[in-house]
């Protein structure tokens, strides 16, 4: 480990004096006169000191630096000159490229319109994926490709030569799943898209990608907007919930206590799952969700019942996690399925953890006064749109307090002090 520490090269830096900070062997902080800042190595091939640049800062990191340094002194050992590794690395980086850009002209000629037809939009699709599997950081991304073609677009189009397909064709795979699942629709309809586009720059087709959306498919397939309306959540019946959070405090598990939170704030899954410790304040009873995890786009502020500051007291502090809910994995909350796999322990698995929010919309429509507007934005829904948005400036928080308490204190009252009851796990 080096002397430098990641504090020290700020102060550096801030500091401004140019010159060089050793981090121990060989690895130096650069500053120039004109206030550059690099990391250098400095080493000696043959009794002669010479000197490489390894990046310069903060695009590379102390860690890269230390990395790069590493590789050169492993070179160095061998007997080897890292600037001559380098220099030969990239000849040899730019030769590879340029056969790959000859060998891609060469196939290109060589295949002429006839051989170009008979390229299969299978094959095109298992090259495309061949080629882009070590960009995809996700491993599992790759397989996910070839389930959702394999199963939605090749019984169609997969022994068509991609010069072949055509709109009708992607009308005929989009429109069965178009309305009942828009998502994977999509997924399906953009890689479709690229793998079309691939077809072209390899001179497999011509003309337009009959898989765009913009100008093209948009004009014949109504919006993913309108179309995400359409699906609703199983939800509990307001009326059995006070009976189902009696039975839901009696589990002990940390999914419990997610379901119990999440019910109690009227919050999505993943905002509560991935819910921070330094999100709360305790103090304000307040629970502040920024903007990077909310669906619209802009941080909510959540306001916290005496029964949800309740289910905060009893989470443990795990050390190292910033989660409310940490999961298995380190660094990780709590997993999707986890609240799921409660609700099904609790055979009530034909509903959903979603439909609690609208469990939450029903009670509030049918047993209370508050306005719409109040309702809909304690689920962080946007109420307003064009002019109109323009009038509302706040988030109507002390409103949303009261409907919070309300809310709580119905899920919270013993079903024997409920008027209408009803067995939720028949619901």
């Amino acid at each position: 480990m080096g002397k430098l520490t990641v504090r020290t090269v700020d102060s550096l830096v801030k500091a401004g004096t140019s010159g060089m900070t050793g981090d121990g062997e060989g690895l130096y902080f650069q500053i120039s006169k004109t206030g550059g800042t690099s990391w250098v190595f400095r080493y000696k091939v043959a009794g002669r000191p010479r000197m490489m640049g390894l990046g310069r800062y903060p695009e590379t990191s102390l860690a890269e630096a230390r990395e790069k340094a590493t590789e050169c002194r492993k070179l160095t050992k061998a007997g080897i000159d890292p600037l001559d590794a380098r220099d030969a690395n990239r000849e040899r980086q730019q030769l590879e490229e340029k056969k790959e850009r000859q060998r891609i002209e060469q196939e290109r000629l060589a295949l002429g319109v006839a051989k170009a037809r008979a390229v299969t939009f299978k094959t095109v699709a298992t090259d495309y994926i061949a080629a882009h599997r070590a960009g995809w950081k996700n491993i599992k991304h790759a397989q996910q490709w070839e389930n959702t073609l394999a199963t939605y677009a090749e019984p169609t189009i997969g022994h068509l030569p991609t010069h072949d397909v055509t709109t009708a064709h992607l009308l005929q795979i989009l429109q069965p799943v178009w309305t009942e699942k828009p998502e994977t629709a999509s997924r399906v309809r953009n890689r479709i898209e690229l793998v079309l586009d691939a077809a072209k720059a390899r001179g497999l087709r011509e003309g337009e990608n009959p898989a765009r959306w913009r100008g093209h498919l948009d004009k014949l397939l109504p919006k993913r907007s309108k179309v995400r309306a359409v699906k609703s959540h199983a939800a509990m019946r307001w009326a059995d919930l006070p009976a189902f959070m009696v039975e839901l405090a009696t589990l002990e598990a940390s999914s419990a206590r997610a379901l119990e939170l999440t019910i109690l704030t009227a919050c999505r899954t993943s905002e509560v799952l991935n819910a921070k410790w330094d999100e709360i304040d305790y103090e304000a009873a307040t629970w502040t969700i920024p903007a990077e995890r909310m669906k619209a786009g802009k941080a909510h502020r959540v306001p916290l019942s005496d029964a949800a500051l309740a289910v905060l007291d009893t989470l443990p502090r795990i050390e190292r996690s910033p989660f409310l809910f940490p999961g298995m994995k380190p660094g990780k909350p709590l997993s999707n399925l986890a609240m799921t796999m409660t609700m099904r322990r609790m055979n009530i698995g034909h509903l959903t953890v979603h439909g609690f929010r609208s469990t939450f919309r029903d009670w509030a429509a049918e047993r209370t006064h508050y306005p719409r507007e109040v309702c809909e934005m304690a689920l962080a829904h946007k109420i307003a749109e064009g002019a109109e948005a323009a009038y509302w400036r706040g988030d109507i928080f002390d409103k949303r307090r009261s409907l919070m308490i309300d809310w709580a204190q119905y899920a919270t009252t013993s079903p024997a002090a409920n008027v209408i009851q009803g067995d939720f796990k028949r619901a």
